[in-house]
């Protein structure tokens, strides 16, 4: 039976979380088949999953992961959730830069709940002059299709993020491999047109933690290094609101992938359930409370809308736990 190691960060621990910010000197220790989870001291755990935990991750784009930063959403779509591809991308994307955002993510396919598939060459269409425009800082383009990011990287972008974690196009882990260009894989259940008809897990946390490393391994056998690939829940992506946080209040099990972490939460339908928020642009500050609250669990790049507000909040989470020798 599988065993699952979850750092708990804490105050003056002897172990770096990722080579990052946090430390710690106890894991949680999973199991599956309602075996109740057990905290040891960090020694108890084989050096392997030690290793895996506290190595600082490379940095992607020359984004390092050893702070938190923070990917702003550009949306070069008609029908996204959060906007409905109500502004210009390009002006947007400038605006979210002035504001401090490390890295621009940019998608030409809505991946909201009920989405339809656009075509490839309407995609690329849509995705390639907002890319080709805003070059001037670090560049992920959201798609599931080889084609699209084939252009995206010509364009200028350096990041393929697929929400479908290679799922979606066989043809992208080809594509990736071949272009050396960093890639995030995102767990996801089911397709965007129909992933919430009623999603269910065994353990839903550690259902996703064994995707992830599948699709990791998928990856590394495509020829990508496990040091280009970045890892994402998919908060949201074929998951109920208790399978939201049941992921979220023990994100640092993901630490033992030896990746760096993405997570996106902004102005999810979560937030707004909890927070009897129903307008999207209303949920910044439900965005940052969950944002700080998995940098406090480690997590290293943070994909929003409020680029302005989570470079603020941020600013201010360091300074306090700096100060508190944290």
């Amino acid at each position: 039976m599988s065993v699952y190691w979850r750092p708990i960060p804490e105050e003056g621990g002897a172990l770096p979380l990722a080579g990052g910010w946090l430390r710690f000197s106890r894991l949680e220790r999973l199991e599956r088949g309602g075996v109740p989870a057990r905290i040891l001291p960090a020694e108890a755990a084989p050096p392997e999953v030690l290793s895996a935990l506290t190595a600082l991750r490379a940095p992607v784009m020359g984004v390092g992961l050893d702070r938190p930063s923070v990917m702003g959403i550009v949306n070069a779509t008609p029908d996204s959730f959060s906007d409905g591809g109500s502004y210009d991308g390009i002006a947007h994307g400038r605006e979210l830069i002035a504001q401090g955002a490390d890295l621009l993510d940019i998608g030409g396919e809505s991946t909201r709940p009920g989405a339809d598939e656009v075509d490839v060459a309407e995609e690329i269409a849509r995705v390639v002059p907002v890319i080709a425009a805003l070059r001037e800082r670090p560049i992920s383009v959201d798609t599931r299709k080889a084609q699209v990011a084939r252009a995206a990287l010509a364009a200028g972008a350096g990041l393929i993020n697929d929400v479908s974690g290679f799922d979606f196009d066989p043809a992208l882990a080809a594509l990736a491999a071949e272009s050396g260009a960093p890639v995030c894989l995102m767990h996801a259940q089911g397709v965007p047109a129909t992933m919430q008809d009623d999603p269910r897990y065994e353990d839903v946390l550690l259902d996703v933690y064994d995707a992830l490393a599948a699709r990791i391994a998928r990856a590394e056998a495509a020829g990508i290094a496990r040091a280009r690939i970045v890892v994402d829940p998919g908060i949201g992506f074929g998951k109920t609101l208790d399978h939201n946080l049941a992921i979220l209040n023990r994100i640092s099990l993901f630490h033992g992938l030896g990746c760096g972490i993405l997570l996106g939460v902004s102005r999810k339908r979560f937030i707004g359930e909890i927070a009897a928020q129903p307008a999207p642009r209303e949920r910044m500050p439900g965005t940052l409370a969950v944002t700080l609250a998995s940098v406090g669990q480690g997590v290293q790049m943070h994909r929003v809308h409020d680029v302005a507000a989570a470079v603020q909040g941020l600013a201010l989470w360091r300074a306090v736990t700096e100060r508190t020798g944290r």
